[in-house]
């Protein structure tokens, strides 16, 4: 790995890391936005049309209209607070890859808030035409500890409504997506991600913020949005032959 630094007045980033570039910057105005050297930046304002749906749904649909989302392996999964810790991790892995493709690698960038977008979206609007609702919290945590605390602060901020499907499990997908395409990650790594978000989903259920039923309905919806981002581009040549697809390269 490079250690090559940038000696400009952002600050001592590497302009080389793990083999990547850093992304140039410099002459930025808002008035660029359209120069295809900057364009990528415009899906930034996806998290601003997210945040307002999520306030919306959270506030305006009455629990009282919400499907009760539950299934039978949901009473077979014991509540472990610790899995909080994991639930947490997926905050850490995905902006940080938002932020470090946003730096050295802008059309992974691009690929990953696309996927992370599409997501948003038909969740939201699932969320509006069919409001779901868990009610798999425990009324009395069985222990309190320090991971007890911190899920008594996300179950007071995030209420238990919109729930299926899961978008802590969707964008997570996308991570694995974009991570296992990218041929300058190591196989260590890539290996390390999947492994991450497999246990970052199956916290969900452990500390109880979602059904199993959610989990298994992000699927399908990673599944769309891997059509739509990347198409047959990097799937289909590897079925007829092992040839690098576009999103490769």
């Amino acid at each position: 790995m490079s250690t090559k630094r940038n000696e400009n007045a952002h600050g001592p980033l590497p302009e080389t890391l793990f083999g990547r570039t850093l992304a140039d910057y410099s002459g930025f105005r808002f008035s660029k936005l359209n120069d295809p050297r900057f364009s990528h930046l415009k899906l930034i304002a996806g998290w601003i049309v997210y945040f307002t749906l999520y306030f919306l749904t959270e506030n305006l649909i009455p629990e009282s209209s919400c499907h009760v989302v539950r299934c039978a392996l949901d009473d077979l999964i014991p509540f472990q607070e610790f899995f909080v810790i994991f639930y947490c991790s997926w905050f850490v892995l995905i902006f940080g890859y938002l932020l470090f493709y946003l730096l050295y690698d802008t059309r992974r960038f691009a690929q990953l808030q696309s996927f992370i977008m599409i997501t948003q979206f038909v969740a939201m609007a699932v969320y509006i035409i069919w409001p779901s609702i868990q009610l798999l919290r425990p009324e009395v945590f069985p222990r309190n500890n320090f991971f007890t605390w911190i899920l008594s602060v996300i179950y007071a901020f995030d209420t238990p409504t919109g729930v299926t499907p899961s978008l802590h499990v969707a964008y997570s997908l996308g991570v694995v997506s974009v991570c296992l395409k990218d041929r300058r990650a190591s196989r260590w790594w890539k290996a390390f991600v999947v492994v991450l978000v497999v246990i970052i989903s199956l916290s969900t259920a452990f500390i109880k913020q979602h059904s199993v039923v959610d989990i298994l309905a992000a699927l399908p919806l990673g599944l769309l949005a891997e059509i739509i981002v990347f198409g047959k581009s990097w799937y289909l040549p590897r079925f007829r032959g092992g040839q690098k697809g576009k999103a490769d390269r």
